[in-house]
């Protein structure tokens, strides 16, 4: 969406199909700055700047470039109900998150959890006040959830297994982070189903029926000290039930960053192997994780591209 928010999608929409919007799009930087200034596809009406006109390029800009992003997240307005108007300020993160709530809704309903909780797993690299901040995606939660207000505190059982099904599933991933489960169609189409457990949260895998465990089953997470001691976790349950689970290593060390990053609490511990679990990994996989400590690096699940490492493994 360009960094783009929906009121700014829904004019520039307007302008596809009227030629015309009364809308503030220009605020919009990329509006303004690309569309207006730099590709002159829109422009001021003549006598009255109050009224953009689409110029006669802008129809098939606007089709290759936003189109399919339009009526992608407006399918899910009308699904979900939330009222669809030019004055919300809901940005691409936020229509992501409401998404996945409201696909997985029956999950989050069954285990509903406090407000900063759900902030935190829906905004991973927010402030767990997000919510509370911006109350126009608060109220389309509760609104998704049929809530009136959260739960002032924290209640007992909060062990989630969120799952995108597929009708035709090649293979299994298990996400330690929700990101990917925000984009569920990418996944769909290539028949990936997609569990999300979140961290520690581990608890739920030892309920799963063997009828889940008949197809290869991968793990995507974190290559940092947390993600990889997490791993040996999950690979111990799957083993207690005769089923193993393999990592989805990345395909280079191009990705990885410091582990003194900012926000970042997972290092590297000094003892041999970091204190890992050597009979947990491939030889390749020792050599690329001693890589990574003997660099004093980590690798984000969220900088990863888990369809290119997929298909470039020929694991699809």
């Amino acid at each position: 969406m360009k960094k783009m928010e929906w009121k700014y999608l829904k004019g520039l929409h307007q302008l596809y199909i009227s030629k015309q919007t009364r809308l503030k799009i220009v605020n919009c930087d990329y509006v303004n700055q690309v569309i207006l200034k730099q590709k002159k596809l829109i422009k001021y009406r003549v006598g009255n700047h109050n009224i953009i006109e689409a110029s006669p390029r802008f129809k098939e800009y606007y089709e290759q470039q936003f189109l399919e992003t339009y009526k992608y997240y407006n399918n899910f307005f009308e699904k979900s109900g939330i009222e669809n108007d030019a004055k919300k300020s809901f940005d691409e993160q936020d229509l992501k998150a409401l998404m996945f709530v409201f696909y997985n809704k029956e999950e989050l309903k069954r285990n509903v959890t406090t407000e900063k909780k759900l902030s935190a797993l829906i905004y991973k690299n927010q402030n767990s006040k997000y919510l509370s901040n911006k109350l126009s995606v608060r109220n389309a939660v509760l609104k998704i959830l049929e809530l009136s207000e959260f739960p002032e505190k924290d209640p007992k059982n909060n062990q989630w297994r969120f799952v995108v099904d597929c009708n035709e599933p090649k293979i299994i991933v298990l996400c330690e982070n929700i990101d990917c489960l925000k984009v569920p169609l990418e996944y769909k189409n290539r028949n990936i189903e997609l569990w999300y457990v979140g961290g520690n949260n581990t608890k739920p895998l030892e309920d799963i029926s063997q009828d889940k465990l008949k197809l290869p089953i991968y793990y995507f997470c974190d290559w940092d000290y947390n993600g990889l001691l997490i791993y040996s976790t999950v690979k111990k349950i799957f083993r207690s039930k005769g089923t193993e689970v393999k990592i989805i290593q990345p395909l280079s060390l191009e990705a990885a960053i410091n582990v003194d990053v900012k926000h970042h609490k997972s290092k590297w511990k000094g003892n041999d192997f970091s204190n890992l679990n050597r009979d947990d990994f491939s030889s390749h996989e020792i050599e690329f994780i001693n890589e990574l400590i003997t660099q004093d690096k980590w690798i984000e699940e969220e900088s990863l591209d888990l369809i290119h490492i997929l298909t470039d493994n020929n694991y699809l």
